[in-house]
């Protein structure tokens, strides 16, 4: 049996990872349900895979955040402390976060050996050009979206799916999150 990838990302309304101006993280809309049911979704065993951009982003928010700051909520750290694959050519062991590792190569082939070797779910949070390579390739199982009331076309940066293939997608469930945050999971297959 493989193991289920899920693709877990935030957005926009309009489709963006994050934003500049004044914008803060979770776009200012995080509430006790949200940050309380992402916790959760990280309490099961999984292995978190990344890739180089992403964890160093991650790793830099870390090492520059307080005990106070809404980086390190209980979901963060919680994901921190999970086993992780990096998926890199340029990063070395060790890394700057426990129990992960290295893997260098194609992501596409590094996570298609991990699908077929894990006795966990594997999870993305992020990585967003890595994922779209394998959402084409075939290799995500779900795509889990967290959809904050915002729209940033002025600031929004990290458009999530720009310069991906195309997709039809199976909604698979779908919550809302103190009143006003969407949680939308669906399953991808490639449009021909």
């Amino acid at each position: 049996m493989t193991a289920t990838y899920t693709f877990d990302v935030f957005s926009s309304l309009d489709g963006y990872g994050t934003a500049g101006g004044d914008w803060t993280g979770y776009w200012g809309k995080q509430g006790p349900e949200l940050l309380d049911h992402r916790l959760s979704l990280y309490e099961a065993e999984q292995r978190m895979i990344f890739g180089a951009t992403t964890y160093r982003d991650f790793a830099q928010m870390l090492a520059e955040s307080t005990e106070d700051s809404d980086v390190r909520d209980p979901w963060v750290t919680r994901m921190r402390n999970l086993p992780a694959t990096v998926v890199s050519s340029t990063l070395e062991e060790p890394l700057d976060w426990p129990d992960a590792t290295v893997a260098s190569g194609d992501a596409v082939d590094v996570v298609a050996l991990l699908k077929e070797k894990s006795d966990v779910p594997l999870r993305s949070h992020g990585s967003l050009s890595m994922n779209r390579a394998l959402m084409a390739a075939g290799l995500v199982d779900f795509v889990q979206v967290t959809l904050f009331p915002v729209i940033t076309g002025r600031t929004g940066a990290d458009p999530l799916f720009a310069g991906g293939a195309d997709f039809d997608l199976e909604l698979i469930e779908t919550r809302t999150l103190d009143g006003r945050t969407q949680e939308l999971i669906y399953r991808p297959t490639l449009h021909p």
